[in-house]
């Protein structure tokens, strides 16, 4: 900002002060496309993206002088961030997507549909389900569901329940990427 105000008054010349700094605010929205990233259906980076376009806006104030609107500016978009971040989390939580491992006690066919209805008691969505039966002696029956998973559930609970829903012997649960 300096440089695009200085360098006019340097050289006597006629010039738009207001050049560099639109070409600081393309940069910028450059680099915070560069941030955002699309997984599938989810979209991520958005907000690091204005934050980069934000504080340059506000590093560009500075640079011209504005100290009040700089700070004031400062102080809205810090308010905004974490403000919002609570009440996003409220309303729209997270969803994992894990792959959820159960060893049963047994070789022979187990009731899914029992731990089916434990997933729908803590909305827990079901993608998709392989079961591994224990057909050679001493093998047991495994099932492995692909599953999303809201941040606020309650992991301790919903285990303890599925335990109780049938002859399980383990639960495993990986994050899935």
């Amino acid at each position: 900002m300096l440089l695009s105000i200085w360098l006019p008054q340097q050289f006597n010349a006629i010039a738009d002060p207001g050049r560099i700094a639109a070409q600081v605010v393309a940069g910028m929205g450059f680099l915070g496309a560069g941030a955002i990233i699309k997984l599938g259906n989810d979209v991520k980076g958005l907000t690091t993206a204005a934050s980069l376009w934000v504080i340059a806006a506000i590093g560009m104030a500075i640079g011209a002088g504005m100290y009040i609107a700089a700070l004031a500016t400062e102080i809205l978009a810090f308010i905004t961030l974490i403000l919002l971040n609570k009440i996003e989390r409220k309303i729209f939580p997270d969803i994992r997507t894990k792959t959820l491992k159960i060893h049963y006690n047994h070789n022979n066919d187990p009731d899914t549909g029992a731990a089916l209805e434990v997933f729908k008691t803590f909305s827990i969505k079901n993608k998709t389900m392989n079961i591994y039966p224990g057909k050679e002696e001493g093998k047991k029956t495994k099932a492995r569901f692909l599953v999303s998973i809201l941040e606020t559930t309650d992991i301790p609970k919903f285990i303890k329940a599925l335990k109780a829903s049938g002859d399980i012997e383990r639960i495993e649960i990986e994050e899935k990427y």
